[in-house]
């Protein structure tokens, strides 16, 4: 086989489904091959920071690698922001990047698409990966290839991968995995042993699940540890999602001072807190009524583990978790009960003439999945993913501690690919405006997702934080008469009664896309939001003397 054939059948060995991507000059070369092989199949978008998003929903959803190609300087360097987002939320997206040929390199000339010098790109992506290598010796190349993809299923972070376009078609033999990294089972013992006894000791401890549970495939052991144990669990903001589909004692999320008091109460007053992959960031705690202690938490992250002041270096996630379950059985200490019910969202939407509200576009979508089963969502930033939080926790996927728009529509194109289910996009007006074209792309794919598109004719939550400001109106765009020329159907609804109609007509339609363009007054936001803005300027207001 060719050395692109060789990467190729190493992504698909390794988890990969497909590849999104946009090609180049200097990715024509390893396109074709791709096209050609069909190893894996490729679903081509119109801009990078979209390819990015794509690959990186598809990774989340389905637990294994996204795979974004593009070519080199003017494609890749337009997709930093998305790698950057999947870097910083802990998503294994796979970046494949054409390159100059070894002799175009040495040519002493300066090169179309480069930036600084022939190896600036290849710097710029340091920053926001966790390995990288360049394909340019075919002998080298399987054991290159088998350490970068490792690395980015074991850190769970992006890879870079830069093929040179003279390369393509060097032969090249068939990669072979690393076996498993090997990890000293008596400090992991010793780790789960105090883990334990920790937890036992504790009066009221609680398990905050995080994003790595997901990225890892744990979620059924965290459920049955969280079981066993009996310890009620909670998400963070950003791992909103998580257990939606196993019967945990999920009792809801926490969201500091903008969440629901019961929850907040249970996890700031926790003596034992154990927070399993979460990622310790400002939109996760940066809202609490009363400030956590991360000394007195029991933290489970990045492949360590951290109790006090006691650190277990070499940890990964995954063994933790299997050895927690191996030695629970034998585990004297008492179950304990739920202290709190699981939450109730609303339903019933109120079909009045009555203007939209962000939460009545929860209860719509709560009603449509109390008749058809739960549904997967893909969020932009904003007040949509606020709103996000009222809806009865499904499968998510939104950038919500990187915070980056411009995710919702790209990242529903590449749930559906990545899962064959038919998703929801929540999308505000502004994010829309970024990548909301790419729908576009979907009759090519047979992809039907519906998008409801939040208008309020302004960057909504920016307002909520300086109203005064008047550069944050953007204008009303007529979204939902767009509709039509790219494949789909849509209809603006300004009303209760319209919001449910459209949305029940639009389930029951499939084939082509559905943009629902929701007309919210300017002002009006989600109470999550509501709370969550109230509590961030009251944390950040000087102390009155």
């Amino acid at each position: 086989m060719n050395l692109v054939q060789s990467l190729l059948t190493a992504l698909r060995d390794h988890g990969a489904r497909e590849i999104f991507g946009i090609p180049g000059d200097f990715a024509l070369p390893y396109f074709r091959i791709v096209e050609s092989s069909g190893i894996l199949p490729l679903y081509t978008l119109s801009h990078e920071p979209a390819i990015g998003f794509a690959a990186d929903a598809s990774a989340r959803m389905r637990g294994s690698l996204g795979v974004a190609a593009v070519t080199w300087g003017a494609g890749a360097l337009n997709m930093v922001n998305a790698v950057a987002a999947a870097y910083a939320e802990k998503s294994p997206v796979v970046v494949l990047s054409g390159g100059p040929g070894k002799g175009e390199a040495a040519s002493g000339l300066l090169l179309h698409h480069q930036a600084k010098t022939i190896d600036s790109q290849y710097r710029i992506f340091e920053e926001i990966t966790c390995d990288r290598a360049r394909l340019d010796d075919a002998a080298r190349a399987p054991a290159d290839i088998a350490r970068v993809l490792a690395h980015c299923l074991e850190h769970s972070r992006p890879v870079y991968i830069e093929i040179p376009r003279d390369m393509v078609e060097a032969p090249c033999a068939k990669v072979v995995p690393l076996p498993p990294r090997s990890v000293d089972m008596d400090a992991v013992d010793a780790c789960v042993d105090e883990l334990l006894a920790r937890l036992a000791a504790a009066r009221s401890p609680v398990l905050m699940a995080g994003v790595e549970v997901r990225r890892h495939g744990l979620e059924e052991q965290v459920a049955e540890l969280s079981r066993r144990i009996g310890l009620p669990v909670v998400t963070s903001f950003m791992g909103r999602g998580l257990l939606a589909y196993s019967d945990a004692p999920l009792v809801g999320t926490y969201m500091g001072v903008a969440g629901t008091p019961e929850i907040t109460r249970l996890v700031e007053e926790s003596d034992g807190l154990f927070l399993l992959g979460e990622i310790v960031s400002d939109t996760n705690f940066a809202v609490s009524e009363k400030k956590i202690d991360m000394r007195r938490t029991i933290r489970a992250l990045d492949g360590s583990v951290t109790m006090g002041f006691h650190v277990y270096p070499d940890v990964p996630l995954a063994v933790l978790v299997e050895r927690l379950l191996a030695k629970m059985p034998a585990w004297s200490a008492p179950a304990r009960a739920v202290p709190i019910a699981r939450p109730v969202f609303p339903r019933g939407l109120t079909r009045d003439d009555g203007p939209i509200a962000p939460n009545d576009i929860a209860v719509a979508v709560n009603d449509l999945m109390a008749r058809h089963g739960r549904i997967p969502i893909a969020s932009d930033i904003g007040d949509c993913l606020f709103t996000a939080m009222d809806i009865e926790p499904t499968a998510l996927v939104a950038p919500g501690y990187y915070g980056t728009m411009g995710f919702g529509v790209p990242a529903g194109l590449g749930l559906q690919a990545a899962s064959g289910e038919r998703p929801i996009v929540l999308v505000g007006d502004g994010a829309f405006q970024m990548t909301g074209w790419e729908l576009g792309n979907a009759a090519r794919y047979g992809f039907d997702p519906v998008v409801i598109v939040f208008n309020n004719a302004s960057w909504g939550m920016l307002t909520t934080f300086q109203p005064e400001s008047k550069f944050n109106a953007i204008g009303e765009w007529r979204f939902a008469e767009t509709a039509a020329a790219l494949g789909g159907e849509g209809v603006r609804v300004r009303t209760r009664r319209e919001l449910g109609e459209a949305l029940d007509r639009a389930w029951s339609e499939r084939g082509r896309f559905r943009l629902i363009e929701a007309m919210i007054p300017p002002g009006v936001v989600s109470s999550t939001l509501a709370r969550f803005a109230a509590g961030v300027k009251r944390l950040q207001s000087p102390a009155k003397g």
